[in-house]
């Protein structure tokens, strides 16, 4: 739902993590200040408040009613306001820091607000967006007492509770009423096609969620929600596809938007200079690496493509099995951490598990999947695998995420020592919610990610090793193909092809790369190698200082304690508080 100023803060909440109670006095006195924020959330997205913890919202759904941007924007403003008042009276210098991270992020929600309401046409994935508030009570990991809650939320969105009306009815008024106001740019098409496609995905996934629970009485809300979801759908069709463009290229000044808000602050051209470079220093890697790989499996050929290749037929893991090999995997990775000092380990089991068919349609790549902030009483995050399919023969269908070799880097980027560790970290050490939350961007969150498969990729078997090299050269790639797609530099066919036979990936991984570059989440792929430069020169610069006195568990533990930190803030932390410290 990309025209309302909440859109850069339920961002945030994907990835959002618990605090504990004990904390230190500057903590308590951060999250004062972010309540004021969280209390605007909820009126606002009271299902994305609700996942962090807000407690009371179960119930509630969000607010798509007349005037709905003026009133938001309105809520935004005056919430600025406050920060800014509040951070002018501030002495404390880590609580003032979290008020200008807060300060930023509601300014980025204002502008970014403004700017898609002045140009874009308002298009709501309604199927997406019920699936995902049914979803996020009923799951596994919350209280069955939070269950009935579903029920009452699913009536609302229905508009079968006295005082609400339909959903989908709202989402269709706050589309049409802008129909007529020149020059908006409409959905992309290609967009608009796919989530019909996969609609009926979601309205049956949630009646799956539903009628896997002991809940009763939950029918009727379903039955009269899937309708109305269904005629949203067919006004989709007939309305908002006619007016769908058929460029995916967003207008210049909402890329430069989105780059922003993903934690990006360089230009696409500069993007485009720097991932260049580190491209072709990855794949020369990946051409020394390949040849030994060769000769240790008895493979006829030299060209890293061709190694690949033969990995993914020789490595191919059936659906039944996959969970068991990732497990055994993360079970390896983990050896080898203790082994070689990289991270302190948390004492407990990390979570992996399979996606529903539904979450698999909404979310097509591995993730993980957090737990909620607020109020925690002993949730973690889970690595989630996308569902597998079997064909009436019985075999299996393959990915690039179903096969031995590549199970090594994938594990250590979703689960440890990468996103699991980072946001359980979260959970355990007493950050701020602003520093839990507030902070987050991709440049830090996924930079993060990619820095864990690099410290871990020296110690992997040679095949791992080059498919953490083959993902690094993706990664590099996103950095490039996602500004020269969206200054129209190459077009989507040669960013496919591109993909697929210089970086050695699937069609399917490679077909969703372009849809993400396009049109899911402009600008959002590059922070992954941003991120991880951001990292690397970090640690460089910190090795520098400390010489001998170097410790990367150290480095490393200090890393995550300070929560969801934007790269110079995390610059400034290590420099002022971690180095002395190890030179004392």
């Amino acid at each position: 739902m990309q025209t309302i100023s909440v859109t850069r803060l339920i961002a945030i909440i994907a990835f959002a993590f618990a605090v504990p109670a004990a904390a230190s006095d500057w903590v308590e006195k951060s999250n004062e200040h972010a309540q004021i924020v969280l209390d605007v959330l909820a009126k606002l997205s009271p299902e994305g408040a609700g996942q962090l913890g807000v407690d009371g919202l179960d119930e509630e759904i969000s607010d798509l009613g007349p005037g709905i941007h003026e009133r938001t924007q309105k809520l935004s403003r005056d919430l600025l306001t406050e920060l800014q008042s509040r951070r002018t009276r501030e002495t404390d210098s880590k609580v003032r820091q979290d008020l200008g991270i807060l300060i930023q992020a509601v300014e980025d929600s204002i502008r970014s607000a403004d700017l898609n309401y002045e140009q874009m046409l308002p298009y709501f994935n309604i199927n997406q967006t019920i699936f995902f508030g049914v979803r996020g009570i009923i799951d596994p990991q919350n209280s069955r007492d939070r269950y009935p809650a579903a029920i009452a939320r699913l009536e609302k969105y229905a508009g079968l509770t006295e005082g609400y009306e339909p959903f989908t009815e709202q989402a269709k008024a706050r589309t049409r009423e802008r129909f007529d106001v020149d020059g908006l740019v409409g959905p992309y098409r290609g967009e608009v096609e796919q989530d019909l496609e996969r609609a009926d995905t979601m309205i049956n996934g949630i009646e799956e969620l539903l009628a896997g629970t002991d809940l009763q009485g939950w029918q009727e809300g379903y039955e009269a929600v899937a309708a109305q979801m269904r005629d949203y759908n067919d006004f989709v069709r007939a309305e908002v596809l006619p007016r769908a463009r058929d460029d995916y290229r967003l207008p210049p000044d909402l890329y430069a938007d989105a780059l922003r808000n993903w934690g990006v602050d360089a230009t696409p051209e500069e993007l485009i200079e720097q991932a260049t470079k580190g491209y072709m220093d990855i794949r020369g890697e990946m051409e020394a690496l390949a040849p030994l790989i060769a000769a240790e499996k008895g493979y006829d050929t030299n060209d890293y493509r061709e190694v690949i290749a033969q990995l993914k037929r020789d490595g191919a893991i059936d659906g039944d099995k996959l969970l068991d090999h990732y497990n055994a995997v993360l079970r390896d990775i983990e050896e080898i951490i203790v082994r070689e000092k990289l991270i302190s380990l948390p004492e407990r089991d990390a979570g992996i598990r399979i996606a529903s068919a539904a979450e698999t349609a909404a979310q097509p790549a591995p993730h993980l999947q957090p737990p909620r902030l607020i109020g925690n009483t002993g949730e973690y995050p889970y690595f989630v695998i996308p569902l597998l399919t079997q064909n009436e023969d019985g075999s299996w269908q393959q990915t690039d995420d179903t096969y031995e070799a590549g199970a090594w880097t994938l594990t250590a980027h979703e689960a440890r020592p990468g996103h699991e560790m980072q946001f359980s970290s979260i959970v355990e050490s007493g950050v701020s919610i602003t520093r839990a939350v507030f902070a987050f961007n991709s440049v830090n969150v996924e930079g993060w990610g990619l820095y864990a498969e690099a410290i871990v990729r020296p110690f992997l078997p040679l095949e791992g090793q080059l498919i953490s090299l083959q993902y690094r050269l993706m990664r590099a790639g996103r950095m490039f193909l996602d500004p020269m797609l969206n200054l129209g530099l190459i077009t989507p066919e040669e960013a496919k092809s591109l993909i697929m036979n210089d970086m050695a990936i699937g069609e399917s991984w490679a077909q969703n790369e372009v849809e993400r570059y396009t049109y899911r989440m402009p600008g959002q792929a590059t922070a992954y190698y941003y991120g991880y430069s951001k990292m690397q020169a970090l640690r460089a610069q910190t090795e520098l200082k400390l010489r001998d006195k170097f410790d990367q568990q150290a480095f490393h533990d200090f890393i995550l304690d300070q929560g969801m930190l934007p790269p110079h803030i995390l610059k400034q932390a290590v420099m002022t508080e971690f180095v002395p410290g190890q030179l004392n």
